[in-house]
């Protein structure tokens, strides 16, 4: 699913119109008429409705959207932010049309004129929708404070009003709805931590809009589906051997922090690696033979035989000293096929900006925000963090995948949000077990950006799986690894799915 911007959402609507074709109005009916359908079938209007509209677009879907639930024997009042211009001209229309329904319409010129919102009412924010582009003042911050005041259910359409689509809302005054009914497609604003408390639950809407004009328009961020990860997942032939899939090199752990080691491992054989070789200190050897069985293990003192392996992974847990230092370093040096660079590598790399002028080209990166901040600035928001994954995807030849709860993987200027995931797996050692498995990937022959998108999609969906028998205050890193199995296992069905996207 694309994300798209508040100018392609527009010029969608448009072209539309132009080619269904279908007058405004009658496309502004189809979205009222599917935010009213939900509205019924949810039993939300058991009490009084009162929806408040400014004087656009979405305010005359506010407008339709009364107008329908009185004909359906709904009661609904409407208050209008009365400026002293009129609306749009669907707006006008709409408004035309429930004047001959209802004389519960008012007009709100100052706040001595806002209504009672009482507990058991229905509130539908109908007030700025996605063409919003500057902070909400005077009466519209008034009046949207008033309807966060209440104790009222909310229900915003498109947006909640207040928010921007994609740019940041921090510090703005933003309704704080339960439920947001928006058209078509997601919205980025939905992606960011920082607007977690104003959407409340997401309802996409289908409403039809003309597939057409996807196909010649350049979309930057895109949503991962599960059809578009199955389709990557390929059946094991009769005559395979261990060799058909790849020899993984995990360079991992050090004193006191071997677990991660074992947790990289574990997720790499978990996700079908024929042969996984681990390099640890000496004084850990037991650790990983015992722990890990199926792997093999090499000492940090021995000579790396680099031609041997089809993949590397590097970082969880190899600290940030000296040593871990020049581990990386030689790694780099001598190792040319694209490899994943997470944890203590990131943090060695971030004092050590040059390094990042080593990585081979194709190459996975996998820095969580503060890492990421590290690497490649600070920055004030989230929208402006995930800008700037983007610009740095554009001058570095390898992958970033920004680790959170819809993880980012950014590449040559575009970017795929993951839709896998939860909050369980905020625990110790869950980047660890995503190292493991994209080295897998890797190793076994899948492209760069196919492994780091199949690898995020995976890794989430196992967290899923887990949590769904485990509980998200119980789980943690390795039961993730145990359930990588039964996450590719549900892939290889390839069950019909959202419909599939070029990358």
């Amino acid at each position: 699913m694309q994300l798209l911007t508040p100018k392609q959402i527009h010029e969608w609507d448009a072209y539309t119109i132009a080619h269904e074709p279908v007058a405004s109005i009658d496309l502004m009916e189809r979205a009222a008429r599917k935010c009213t359908d939900f509205i019924i079938e949810n039993d939300f209007a058991a009490s009084r409705v009162k929806i408040f509209c400014a004087k656009g677009n979405n305010g005359g879907d506010g407008l339709a959207i009364a107008r329908q639930l009185i004909e359906a024997g709904i009661y609904c009042a409407v208050y209008i932010l009365e400026f002293g211009a009129l609306g749009t001209e669907d707006f006008q229309v709409n408004l035309h049309r429930l004047h001959q329904l209802t004389t519960n319409i008012y007009f709100l010129q100052a706040k001595e004129f806002f209504p009672l919102i009482e507990k058991n009412d229905l509130v539908v924010d109908a007030l700025f929708g996605s063409g919003l582009n500057r902070p909400l003042e005077n009466l519209s911050a008034e009046l949207v404070n008033h309807i966060n005041q209440s104790s009222a259910k909310i229900i915003s359409i498109d947006v909640p009003s207040g928010m921007f689509i994609d740019k940041s809302s921090k510090s703005n005054t933003i309704v704080k709805a339960a439920y947001t009914l928006s058209f078509q497609s997601m919205k980025l604003c939905f992606l960011a931590a920082e607007n977690a408390d104003y959407f409340g639950e997401v309802i996409i809407l289908d409403i039809c809009l003309h597939p057409g004009y996807l196909k010649n328009t350049e979309i930057a961020f895109q949503l991962v589906s599960k059809k578009q990860i199955s389709s990557f997942i390929q059946p094991r032939k009769k005559f395979s051997h261990k060799g058909t899939f790849g020899h993984a090199l995990l360079i991992a752990g050090s004193k006191g922090k071997m677990g991660a080691a074992v947790l990289a491992a574990k997720g790499c054989l978990r996700s079908g690696v024929g042969l996984l070789t681990i390099d640890v200190p000496e004084t850990s050897l037991n650790v990983l033979q015992t722990s890990v069985p199926e792997a093999m293990c090499i000492t940090r003192d021995e000579n790396i035989e680099w031609d041997n392996y089809s993949s590397t992974g590097i970082g969880p847990g190899i600290g940030t000293n000296e040593d871990a230092a020049n581990l990386l370093m030689q790694t780099l040096q001598q190792y040319n096929k694209p490899m994943v660079i997470d944890a203590d590598a990131l943090n060695i790399t971030a004092s050590k900006k040059e390094l990042l002028e080593l990585i081979p080209a194709g190459s996975i990166i996998t820095p969580h925000p503060k890492e990421f901040e590290r690497l490649f600035g600070k920055t004030e928001n989230d929208f402006l963090r995930m800008e700037l994954a983007i610009s740095e995807s554009k001058k570095y030849p390898f992958i970033i995948i920004l680790k959170g709860h819809y993880t980012l993987t950014a590449y040559n200027g575009k970017g795929w949000f993951n839709t896998t995931g939860n909050a369980a797996m905020a625990t110790g050692g869950s980047g660890d077990t995503l190292t493991g498995i994209i080295t897998s990937l890797l190793a076994q022959g899948y492209p760069s950006l196919s492994a780091a998108l199949a690898g995020v999609y995976i890794h989430g969906y196992a967290g899923d799986l887990a949590k769904n028998i485990l509980s998200s205050e119980t789980l943690i890193a390795s039961d993730i690894a145990e359930y990588i199995g039964r996450s590719l296992y549900q892939l290889s069905k390839k069950e019909n799915g959202d419909n599939a996207d070029d990358f």
